[in-house]
């Protein structure tokens, strides 16, 4: 056990209302040996599920293999709809190092992985950050542009088809759609609720933050670009996230939904305050935050004890800095946060 690999894996997936659906999926998740569910976020609004588990690398593959496979059997993508951004049934699919294991080598897993998933499944696969084998298809933003909805046309773009199965539009790619398989470090998702319902002010609120900045136009709307065709942009707050905005019916408000993928650059309860800020600044609040899937205990430690010295309180227990990280943020605004259940201690 001591040379044991251990990996953790969050795939996303294209249904977040049948959840007799969902749990079948979990259940070809355990049926390998040492692989662990540690928690299911289903989000109606979205139709979309973050399954999070963990396990040796071996066993954490080949339930992944196996998830995709029940996937793509219960889920038909051309009956799907839904506000996140989405490209297949198993939409996205990230190898994290754990524990004896390096970033290299999930990548290494996570090739073989797509791979496998095309030449069984015939399921298209992009591989993308670590495990990307075109520097094009290294972010996930752009292996998903266009969608479902634009994977037909994607399929003969020589440099944006998918690394395995791309050229034919199959009738299995029709249902399925494609699955991005990649690897890389730990990523906090989260939303920001704000006290508004448009969407508008949520993504102008996103692009003002997000890593990537904002896209500068001019006085008639039209994209601003540089002299060699660049697309000009102002940049952001915050480094080490990614944003957009979006309206829930479900919760009756828009979120800013924001990706955190270095938290040394962006730990949340910087970009906490940083929307807050800025939504105040552009005419609404933050109402609370949403956690999506887990934390790492660290995290919320740093957050608790940074909020706690702002209000010269300063605390050392660690159940009670996560507790005013948790009340500070407000991340029991939509449902209730259990702590025991969002916050990986590891």
């Amino acid at each position: 056990m001591m040379n044991t690999q251990f990996v953790e894996c969050v795939p996303n997936f294209s249904e977040g209302r049948n959840i007799e659906a969902i749990n079948a999926i979990a259940e070809a998740i355990t049926s390998v040996g040492g692989v662990r569910v540690l928690h299911i976020d289903r989000g109606e609004a979205a139709n979309r599920t973050v399954i999070t588990f963990v396990g040796p690398a071996d066993a954490v593959v080949e339930a992944a293999f196996r998830m995709v496979k029940r996937a793509a059997e219960l889920i038909d993508m051309r009956h799907h709809h839904g506000e996140h951004p989405r490209i297949g049934a198993t939409d996205v699919l990230p190898i994290i190092p754990l524990k004896g294991i390096s970033l290299t080598e999930c990548a290494e897993l996570a090739r073989a992985l797509a791979e496998r998933i095309y030449k069984e499944l015939a399921i298209p696969t992009y591989c993308y950050e670590a495990a990307a084998l075109l520097p094009e298809h290294t972010n996930l933003a752009d292996c998903r542009r266009g969608e479902y909805e634009g994977l037909r046309e994607k399929m003969g773009d020589p440099v944006m088809r998918p690394d395995f199965g791309g050229g034919e539009y199959t009738e299995q790619a029709a249902r399925s759609g494609a699955t991005v398989v990649g690897a890389r470090n730990f990523l906090i998702a989260v939303n920001f609720n704000l006290n508004t319902v448009s969407r508008e002010m949520a993504s102008a609120i996103a692009a003002r933050v997000r890593a990537s900045g904002e896209v500068l136009r001019d006085a008639e709307g039209k994209v601003l670009r540089d002299a060699e065709g660049r697309v000009v942009r102002r940049p952001g707050l915050l480094r080490g996230c990614k944003a957009i905005g979006w309206y829930i019916e479900e919760y009756g408000c828009a979120q800013v939904s924001m990706n955190i993928n270095d938290v040394a650059l962006c730990p949340i309860h910087k970009a906490y305050e940083t929307v807050c800020m800025v939504a105040h600044e552009l005419g609404c609040e933050v109402t609370g935050t949403e956690l999506i899937g887990l934390i790492p205990e660290q995290c919320m430690l740093d957050a608790g004890r940074y909020f706690a010295e702002k209000n010269a309180t300063p605390c050392d227990d660690r159940r009670r800095l996560v507790e005013i990280a948790v009340t500070t943020m407000h991340m029991d605004d939509l449902c209730p946060f259990d702590i025991d259940q969002k916050v990986l201690v590891v």
